[in-house]
């Protein structure tokens, strides 16, 4: 801990920052320890046009300062003293520490990373068959900062099997274990971030956008990767380049340049930057001087917080920069801890006693570390205290700390003596380990990486530099608290970046050309609805279910069959009364006038159970409304034609009798006459009633009318109904009837009447036309109506043929019972008189006249 003395000198020092007297910065980036840690920063960048004149294999000259690299160095400066004065994670031990600066260049990280790899002691790389028992100068490697250094370094020190933590290093290819075996890093990988800005592009509908990337690895894997997300996710990608280097050709920098006028021209108005930062600030600087239209910038991480990038001239007109920062732990005393030095740095005596301390390690291979680092002030550096990657640096420092405490075993006594620790050894416990740093707990999956949050950065202009704001959050899923955006629209209202308008609802995309974002709009028809707002083609309803039009769900179908409460149902149930009453006052007067000459002229017993059967005709009609069952659908079409069988029956048998009694000889007719009545006449009613058994009996064995559910002929409603299997022998089911009924209208149509006796056939002759003309209007009415209406049209045909049958024959007798019962004799109804004697041998003489 630094002591009231050195905080006193450190407090002059800061009030008189122009004495002029350089620091001692470069001399505090080493130190030694019992373990040593490498360290890779960017405290340097090298110039262009040195690099590009490079012809022999001399390190670049580093000129200008990145103050960001600095800090970072310090950061793990901090966190290794930090280790050191703690007596939990490595008690009796001591970590140093060896920084380097790699001038964002890779070929000048490569020179560290050699002398990190020399033999303890020594600047030499010795060869070896087994590397087993060889110990490097370093124990592991922190850094270095950026994916291009990463991919030459990460291979290098995997050949050795050395622990190496980056601290900005975001490529996805670097998570391969079979290249990287001894790679991680302590910031999320790209497919991280990119998928957090593919869900950002979601959020606010914006599915047509452009994407540029760097042309270098971590840009063309970057675009890879946002590519596949975005084609998961509808998002369609108008235009996409890479965006040259500045050491680029001008035929590179007219490709994007091309993309970019492109751009400008088209509705996009989104665009995806993932590129590194001197490739950002050179896309920007073009964009500006030909007066890009406004846009909304997708940064990636490496250019987002980039003071190159935010200083540059008219930067705030190109438009609203959104972007994702990793969140993690506050490190709030690490400005007071660079204050603190940078304030020890420019006291003499503590340089003069540093480099007393710290003599014996080499520089004559790689030169003075950071000769700028020596001139900088508070003000210099003082923008980058709270830079977001400064914990991810310190974050990797404790990631190796643990994984030396758990490989040395130590405990609160201490770390039990044993032989030095091998890095391949280290390595062996860096695999899922977890740690913590600053409070807070991490862990590395099996790939290297680790899983920390992510903060939506917008930029917001204040004077010429713009402030990250914080407008939203990303652990897996998105949330943007949108009321904090401000958008570069002069309605504050957020830009629209689609190639085709939104469908409505209950409409679906028709994708037009090579893009999907590009569709019509078509209506789902009935039956069908619109699943998801970006479905393609309708989603069909089940069989069981139904839609109307531009539908965006399916409705369940109610069951519909003829129900009691009908008006239709209500009216031939009216009707059903009409005629059972008219059925059962005729029978009641026929009962109670049993022995009068007009009940035994229509037949006496044989009326009465004419009369029954109409009855049981009428109640069959109850059959058919109300939800059909099997037993309903087995018994409607028996249990309504074998009674009306029944009935036709006695009336043929009246037919039989007067066409004998008029048509033929006497001598015939006597004795025809006796076996159509009595129990002849039964018989004939037990054939004509078992011919119609064995037709409804084959018709019910040989093709069973079945309950079925039809899904299709409503169109919101299952129509549940009783299906007729075979229409032939539903039409051989009625033979009987329509036979007996014809046989009836044969015998009744040309007889002649007698004078002075009651016209029988006559009423015979009505009720078989009413039959007839029932029946006939029944065939086409069933065939054309709705199959939900035909239990009805079968209901009304059998009451109408019970009420025509009624009318023509019976009431016309019921009438004569009640209103003129003196015409209720033996010679107006049975015959018998002189009168009748006469007129039946009138009547043969004709016969024989005509036969002459």
């Amino acid at each position: 801990m630094l002591g009231p003395a050195v905080l006193g000198l450190s407090l002059w020092a800061l009030l008189h920052p122009g004495t002029g007297a350089p620091l001692c910065l470069s001399q505090q980036l080493r130190m030694k320890g019992d373990y040593v840690l490498g360290g890779l920063f960017p405290l340097g960048e090298a110039e262009e046009a040195g690099l590009r004149s490079r012809t022999r294999p001399s390190s670049p000259v580093c000129t200008r300062f990145s103050s960001n690299g600095l800090l970072w160095a310090l950061a793990m400066k901090m966190a290794v003293e930090e280790i050191n004065n703690k007596s939990d994670l490595l008690p009796g031990l001591r970590l140093g520490y060896d920084l380097f600066d790699t001038c964002s260049e890779p070929v000048v990280a490569m020179k560290p990373s050699l002398v990190f790899l020399a033999k303890a002691g020594s600047r030499d790389i010795a060869a070896y068959c087994n590397y087993t028992q060889y110990q490097p100068r370093v124990l592991a490697v922190i850094g270095p900062h950026s994916s291009e250094l990463a991919m030459v370094t990460g291979k290098f020190f995997s050949f050795f099997l050395m622990p190496q933590v980056s601290y900005g290093a975001s490529m996805e290819l670097l998570s391969a274990r079979e290249t990287f075996p001894s790679f991680f890093r302590t910031v999320p990988s790209d497919r991280v971030q990119l998928t957090a800005a593919a869900e950002l592009l979601q959020e606010f509908g914006w599915n047509w956008v452009a994407a540029l990337g760097s042309d270098d690895e971590y840009g063309r894997q970057g675009l890879s990767i946002f590519s596949a997300l975005a084609a998961a996710r509808g998002i369609c990608i108008a235009h996409e380049g890479l965006v040259p280097l500045p050491r680029a050709d001008d035929s590179r920098l007219g490709k994007v340049q091309d993309v970019l006028h492109q751009v400008n021209q088209s509705s996009v108005q989104v665009v995806l930057l993932f590129a590194s930062v001197h490739a950002a600030h050179a896309l920007f600087n073009y964009s500006i001087s030909s007066r890009l239209s406004p846009k909304v910038w997708v940064a990636s991480e490496a250019w987002l917080t980039s003071d190159l990038v935010m200083g540059l001239p008219g930067m705030a007109q190109m438009g609203t920069v959104l972007g994702f920062l990793q969140r993690g732990a506050q490190l709030h005393e690490f400005p007071q801890y660079v204050k603190t030095h940078l304030a020890l740095a420019a006291d003499p005596a503590f340089c003069s006693s540093l480099g007393e301390r710290e003599q014996g390690l080499e520089e004559d291979v790689v030169g003075q570390r950071c000769p700028q680092c020596d001139c900088i002030t508070l003000q210099n550096v003082s923008a980058g205290l709270n830079h977001h990657q400064t914990f991810s640096v310190y974050a990797a420092v404790y990631s190796v700390a643990q994984a030396l405490h758990n490989t040395l075993q130590c405990n609160a006594s201490g770390c039990p003596a044993q032989d030095p620790v091998k890095p391949w050894q280290l390595l062996e416990n860096m695999y899922n380990l977890t740690f913590h740093a600053g409070g807070l707990m991490m862990r590395f999956d099996s790939s290297g990486n680790v899983d920390m949050e992510y903060d939506l950065k917008l930029w917001v202009w204040q004077g010429s530099v713009p402030r990250l704001h914080d407008v939203g959050r990303f652990n897996g899923s998105l949330r943007t608290e949108r009321l904090k955006i401000h958008w570069h629209t002069s309605d504050n209202q957020k830009p629209v970046s689609r190639c085709s308008r939104q469908c409505q609802e209950g409409q679906v995309r028709r994708v037009k050309g090579f893009h999907s974002c590009c569709y019509d709009c078509v209506d789902c028809e009935a039956g069908s609805y619109r699943q998801n707002p970006d479905d393609i083609a309708c989603t069909f309803c089940g069989q069981d279910e139904w839609s109307p039009e531009r539908s965006t769900r399916c409705f369940r179908r109610r069951s519909r069959f003829l129900v009691w409460g009908e008006p239709a149902v209500l009216l031939l149930l009216l009707l059903l009364s009409l005629a059972l009453g008219l059925v059962l006052a005729a029978l009641g007067l026929f009962i109670h006038h049993r022995d009068s000459p007009l009940v035994q002229a229509s037949g006496g017993p044989l009326a009465c159970f004419g009369l029954v059967c109409l009855g049981l005709v009428c109640l069959s009609v109850l059959l058919f409304p109300g939800q059909p069952s099997p037993a309903r659908c087995l018994a409607q079409q028996p249990l309504s034609h074998l009674p009306l069988t029944g009935c036709l029956s006695t009336l043929f048998l009246q037919a039989a009798e007067i066409f004998v009694e008029s048509e033929l000889p006497l001598s015939w007719a006597d004795r025809l006459s006796g076996c159509l009545r009595g129990p002849w006449a039964w018989l004939v009613v037990l054939l004509a009633m078992l011919v119609e058994v064995a037709l409804c009996t084959w018709y019910l064995v040989a093709f069973p009318p079945e309950v079925v559910t039809d899904w299709h002929m409503l169109p919101t409603e299952a129509l549940v109904h009783c299906r007729t299997r075979s229409w032939v022998s539903f039409g051989l089911a009625h033979a009987t009837n329509a036979t007996l009924a014809f046989l009836c209208f044969l015998g009744t149509f040309l007889v002649r009447s007698q004078p002075g006796r009651y016209n029988r056939a006559r009423g015979l002759t009505f009720a078989m036309l009413a039959y007839f003309i029932t029946w006939v209007s029944f065939v086409p009415l069933l065939a054309n109506v709705q199959v939900v209406l035909r239990p009805a049209v079968q209901m009304g045909a059998l009451l109408l043929c019970v009420l025509g049958i009624l009318a023509a024959f019976h009431l016309p007798r019921c009438y004569l019972l009640m209103w003129q019962p003196g015409l209720n004799t033996p010679e107006f109804f049975l015959g018998g008189g002189p009168g009748d004697a006469q007129g039946r041998n009138d009547g043969d003489t004709g016969n024989q006249g005509k036969h002459e």
